[in-house]
């Protein structure tokens, strides 16, 4: 479980496919406190640590998680946000993320205005996931808030903080992301579908 508040930007030194899994090696500050068999959501994808040589770490990411993420784009020098699962009894500063990604969606514009940013993403409507106007959403790993709410699409304001302290200073018109959709509606969602 985590909360969507990323903890710092990790760079991926190394890509090596064993069969059809994928290891990614990377660099982050926070390796010498990491354990193996510990989560760690990479852009928005709970992973679990599997090597350690600091100040690098090793994750595995299987066929299925390739297949639903953007993961298997990764190349050796691109960047990933980090965030280490939440600890019991700590704030929860963004909100419920679970670290499952529902889909892709694809950066259909950036907006920059007076001290921020608009991002507007797109997303394939067979998946029938669903956003509101203030509701919560997940982008790569960063708890946002949706300010423009449209059938299979949405857009989320950036502010300075987040723009420099996640990748989101690297997303361009055309990149994938993934998306992970708020859990308590996404709940709803299926109560009301079944009543």
């Amino acid at each position: 479980m985590f909360t969507g508040i990323v903890e710092e930007i990790g760079e991926v030194v190394e890509t090596t496919y064993e069969n059809e899994n994928l290891n990614l090696k990377i660099w982050a500050k926070m390796t010498p406190e990491l354990k193996i068999d510990q989560s760690v959501s990479h852009n928005g994808v709970c992973l679990t640590v599997v090597g350690l040589e600091n100040p690098i770490y090793t994750v595995t990411a299987i066929k299925e998680t390739l297949e639903k993420t953007n993961l298997g784009d990764l190349k050796a020098g691109q960047f990933v946000n980090l965030e280490r699962g939440m600890q019991l009894g700590a704030r929860l500063d963004g909100h419920i993320v679970q670290g499952h990604v529902d889909q892709t969606g694809i950066c259909k514009e950036v907006k920059e205005e007076k001290g921020s940013w608009i991002y507007t993403f797109g997303y394939d409507p067979e998946m029938s996931n669903i956003t509101i106007e203030k509701g919560s959403i997940t982008v790569n790993g960063v708890s946002l808030t949706v300010v423009n709410s449209k059938l299979n699409e949405f857009s989320v304001a950036i502010i300075p903080y987040t723009y420099n302290n996640t990748i989101f200073k690297y997303l361009q018109k055309g990149d994938t992301v993934n998306l992970e959709f708020d859990v308590i509606g996404k709940y709803v969602k299926r109560l009301t579908e079944h009543s």
